[in-house]
């Protein structure tokens, strides 16, 4: 069974920063792209960032596109997202997602696995 554990959501400042992390069990994630999507109240899930199966090559959501760094240890089972200079716009439910193979999409149909999401509220 494939589990997809977020963590380190929370409640921070305008212009701060945060670090999300998330663990997978029951896959070996070193063969898949990993992605981020974040939901707010009442919208539909979006794409934040997605990382291919190497770490090669990463894709960012136009909103995120120089705040956000996704990272991956696959040693670890473990992807990241680091998140700066955070705005109000930013709050949501932030999801960890993989993927079919190895190739990072930005649609959330390409997307297997899900986790069941950390809440990120940023304050102004």
């Amino acid at each position: 069974q494939v589990q997809l554990v977020e963590s380190g959501g929370g409640l921070v400042q305008a212009g701060g920063s945060l670090r999300l992390s998330c663990a997978a069990s029951g896959r070996t994630i070193s063969s898949y792209a990993m992605g981020w999507f974040r939901q707010a109240p009442g919208k539909e899930r979006e794409f934040v960032a997605a990382i291919n199966w190497s770490g090669g090559s990463t894709y960012y959501a136009d909103s995120v596109k120089g705040r956000s760094t996704i990272s991956r240890d696959n040693a670890k089972n473990t992807v990241y997202l680091q998140m700066n200079s955070l705005k109000p716009e930013d709050t949501a439910v932030y999801y960890c997602a993989s993927g079919r193979d190895y190739r990072a999409y930005r649609h959330v149909r390409e997307y297997e696995y899900w986790g069941q999401g950390t809440q990120v509220t940023v304050s102004s």
